[in-house]
């Protein structure tokens, strides 16, 4: 089996960040992008996918936390991209569900390389931490629109920021690992057009 296995360096006037990803890893995490809670949620991201995932992240957070956090979605992304290759063998899709206290997050993806977000949820405007809340919807639409994948991510309900972004996170991250799994079952490409 190839190693499917990703390193990205992406440099603007804004952000500099390197990332290197395993899909088949252990879940193993070293990151940096100096804003601590998006540190905790890829840490947890990592862990839950069973991806190895290593970030290194500068920006310009004297400014705010949008650029870094937009720019490592969009990187993690590229990544992704990256170590699924064709796609061959893949599942290609994934759902999971998370509870997290009092807070449910449902998460249905296709790795299918049409870029689609749906985001609902009940977040409210305000900060966890230092982090905007809305910043972790930037960070899934770069994600999304550098993977080529479609995710509906829908919190019916939850009351703690902290809560409801955490379990985004991991349900995301759960719901990945099932459409990167290869199946044996799966001859060349999941799809009757051939191609994804």
């Amino acid at each position: 089996m190839a190693t499917r296995t990703a390193e990205i360096t992406r440099e603007t006037r804004e952000t500099r960040i390197q990332l290197k990803l395993s899909l088949d890893g252990q879940g193993t995490a070293k990151i940096h992008t100096g804003i601590g809670f998006l540190d905790h949620m890829l840490e947890l991201f990592a862990r839950h996918g069973f991806f190895d995932l290593e970030i290194h992240a500068t920006g310009d957070i004297h400014v705010d936390f949008h650029h870094t956090a937009e720019d490592v979605g969009i990187c993690l992304g590229m990544a992704f991209a990256q170590a699924v290759g064709d796609k061959t063998g893949m599942r290609r899709f994934g759902s999971f569900h998370v509870p997290m206290y009092e807070a449910l997050a449902q998460v249905d993806l296709d790795m299918c390389g049409r870029a689609y977000l749906i985001y609902q949820t009940p977040l409210q405007p305000g900060k966890v931490g230092d982090f905007d809340v809305e910043l972790a919807e930037e960070f899934f639409h770069g994600f999304v629109y550098h993977s080529g994948t479609t995710l509906h991510i829908q919190v019916p309900y939850g009351s703690n920021q902290h809560h409801i972004i955490e379990a985004i996170f991991k349900a995301v991250a759960r719901a990945l690992d099932q459409a990167t799994s290869l199946d044996e079952r799966v001859k060349g490409v999941l799809s009757t057009k051939g191609v994804l």
